[in-house]
């Protein structure tokens, strides 16, 4: 019973941050939206910074997941092509688009050293690695440089969909990184 409380407390923390911000977002709002008791809470964690460093694993297991099982099932190309598909999928998904759960905690906590900023920095360095693993099962040329490269397009329609509101970024951004993929050779 114990581990769905602390779902529930996850669950309502992330979507209570993502939609109006960690600053924002109360311990009080936390818990009369999740309808978990403060003793409960402070069962699972000691602050609320540890909560959200728990939200950000929890999202950053979720994505790292359904990254690998999608490079698992498609070659490496199509995979990697498949990420910006994704990000398509998640701007238009159910609810309002509120940008990605990490640019925003790194920009609320932007002291580079503070927990919250370096977990946020090390989910999108293992995107990175993630994206150069599948440029390296292709033999592309720097896969370093290019998986920066697809990174800054991904990122990019991120930030441009938080701004404009959902459109087409993911998609032109997939485009781009054909071309990118196609000047590589691959």
């Amino acid at each position: 019973m114990a581990s769905n409380k602390r779902d529930q407390l996850l669950n309502t923390a992330e979507n209570l941050f993502y939609r109006e911000g960690y600053h924002a977002t109360g311990i009080d709002r936390i818990l009369a939206e999740s309808g978990v008791a403060k003793m409960t809470l402070y069962k699972h964690f000691k602050s609320k910074d540890e909560l959200i460093l728990a939200v950000l694993d929890a999202r950053h297991e979720l994505m790292l997941a359904r990254l690998r099982e999608r490079a698992g099932k498609l070659p490496p190309r199509e995979a990697l092509l498949g990420v910006f598909d994704g990000l398509h999928g998640m701007i238009h998904g159910n609810g309002a688009f509120c940008g990605c759960l990490f640019i925003n905690a790194a920009a609320e906590y932007q002291d580079r050293e503070h927990p919250i900023h370096r977990r946020s920095a090390a989910y999108k360095a293992e995107l990175q690695s993630h994206l150069r693993e599948l440029l390296e099962r292709l033999d592309a040329p720097e896969p370093l440089r290019l998986a920066r490269q697809l990174q800054y397009l991904l990122e990019g329609a991120l930030s441009m969909a938080h701004i404009e509101g959902p459109g087409e970024q993911a998609l032109d951004a997939k485009a781009a990184a054909e071309c990118l993929l196609t000047a590589a050779g691959i």
